[in-house]
């Protein structure tokens, strides 16, 4: 398997699970997204805002195309809808960008200023790029919790659950 591999099996399995909570979310009264649940970025809409923020930083990054923002906690879009939607569309340009990579490109180093720590980081772009699925996978994991605390079930969230995955024995 090449690393290009792995990259865009992270990136179908980012697109699905974007898919799937917020097919879920839709279901929710707004109140209910947005009520403070103590958790990371308080409520379900913020933790998603969270998630869409931060793929658009370190897609800026991926991409040399800075993105200005105010914090991490920055909302991008206070109302669902449009939310959904900027999501799907970031989601479309992961995709694109995990295809034009290259392994060559892959072990080049990537030079960024970290917003939390504001100092200057240099890593291989597999690695910053592994750090970008699994961040989305950890919070999307805190979405799937404030879900189920609201009586919401988001369905099994396993990568090997993605479908068209399989292979034949």
């Amino acid at each position: 398997m090449k690393t290009t591999d792995y990259f865009q099996r992270m990136s179908q399995y980012n697109a699905w699970m974007n898919e799937r909570l917020f097919d879920v979310c839709s279901k929710i009264p707004d109140a209910v997204r947005k009520e403070d649940r103590g958790a990371f970025f308080g409520s379900i809409h913020g933790t998603l805002n969270h998630i869409l923020l931060a793929d658009k930083l370190w897609l800026g990054r991926f991409k040399d195309q800075p993105v200005e923002y105010t914090s991490l906690t920055q909302e991008l879009f206070a109302e669902f809808e449009p939310l959904r939607q900027e999501r799907q569309k970031t989601d479309q340009e992961i995709s694109a960008w995990v295809d034009s990579l290259t392994e060559e490109q892959l072990a080049q180093p990537l030079k960024f200023t970290s917003v939390v720590k504001r100092r200057e980081f240099v890593y291989p772009l597999w690695h910053a790029a592994t750090h970008f699925f699994n961040h989305q996978t950890h919070h999307r994991g805190q979405v799937t919790t404030l879900l189920s605390q609201c009586g919401y079930d988001p369905g099994v969230t396993d990568l090997l659950a993605l479908p068209g995955t399989e292979i034949e024995a």
